[in-house]
């Protein structure tokens, strides 16, 4: 890692080269971006493995399974490409460490049970929208889809108000 690290995008650019990429993605694929689908392909196939039979008898994760293959999506390639990206992006920028950013009250620990427990609640989330920022957010806005943009809306707005809780509870 670098002494100092190169400095962060700016929002226009970052923003400009995000909206190309999803461009890109609906002309190249006929798909916008997305995340959360990925998860639930893996955890029917992960199912699959271990009770084959009980998977394909299930509502939730039968039909994973009968489209078949639930890892060889396009969703999967996408995310492992994000995660390559991301890294690639990370280290080229010396920005790769291994630490837990906290407030002064807060511990390890509990940043880390606070982190699970808000992941567990927007995967929730994501699946009760059908989608997740990515897909019904900004593939969602990009294409002008009302759900999009109720989403956006909600998720800052959730977002602002479990920010502020959390900031009145530790400061």
């Amino acid at each position: 890692m670098r002494d100092t690290p190169k400095p962060f995008w700016s929002p226009l650019a970052a923003g400009t080269v995000l909206g190309l990429a999803l461009l890109l993605t609906f002309i190249v694929t006929g798909h916008g971006l997305g995340a959360s689908g990925f998860v639930t392909r893996f955890a029917a196939q992960a199912n699959d493995w271990v009770a084959p039979q009980a998977t394909a008898e299930n509502a939730y994760f039968g039909p994973f399974m009968k489209a078949g293959a639930p890892l060889l999506s396009w969703i999967t390639w996408e995310v492992i490409g994000v995660l390559i990206g991301a890294w690639l992006g990370a280290k080229g920028a010396g920005r790769i460490s291994v630490k837990v950013e906290r407030g002064p009250r807060v511990s390890s620990g509990s940043r880390l049970g606070y982190a699970l427990v808000g992941g567990a609640l927007v995967g929730f989330g994501a699946r009760l929208a059908r989608g997740c920022t990515s897909g019904v957010g900004l593939s969602g806005g990009a294409t002008l889809a009302v759900a999009g943009f109720v989403f956006l809306i909600g998720f800052f707005a959730a977002g602002f108000a479990v920010s502020f809780m959390m900031r009145r509870l530790w400061q």
